[in-house]
């Protein structure tokens, strides 16, 4: 029998991502994996078990193809003829890039109460600085993981 992780046996870890010219859908998979705690070896599906992220520089982030102007974003308000619909550029054009990622990791996140308390641990930044510098984040050198993780540019 497995034994579960109690609650006060939980720790959290916090790390630091920097998205520049990094591609928006692996990054927000690897997040989405860190978030919800698959990383860890006492992974509960009902448990949050995850570790914080930091992403900064988010406004130089990614996409390949022709995403970046044909991808599409659609939400319902719930009324009649109340589908709404909006674009990365958009989104980029009202200063609003960290909202880009901030959908794509909600969206492999499985949804309930559980999932809008594992993704309240991921923390966006334009820019390098960010105001969690006493939780000592861990680096991640996403890019240096998979060539195909990062845009290269010319």
């Amino acid at each position: 029998m497995t034994p579960f992780a109690k609650k006060k046996e939980l720790k959290n870890k916090w790390y630091l991502v920097n998205a520049e010219n990094l591609v928006v859908g692996r990054l927000a998979a690897y997040i989405s994996k860190i978030l919800r705690g698959k990383n860890k070896s006492q992974f509960n599906p009902h448990q949050d078990n995850g570790d914080f992220v930091i992403v900064t520089n988010i406004e130089k982030i990614k996409f390949t193809g022709k995403k970046f102007k044909n991808k599409i974003y659609y939400k319902h308000t719930g009324h009649p003829g109340g589908i709404k619909q909006t674009r990365p550029f958009n989104l980029k054009e009202k200063n609003k890039s960290q909202d880009i990622l901030k959908f794509a990791v909600k969206r492999m996140l499985p949804g309930g109460p559980l999932a809008k308390k594992q993704l309240s641990k991921l923390k966006i930044y334009s820019g390098d600085k960010h105001p969690h510098d006493t939780q000592n984040p861990v680096e991640i050198k996403f890019s240096e993981l998979n060539k195909k993780n990062s845009v290269k540019t010319l």
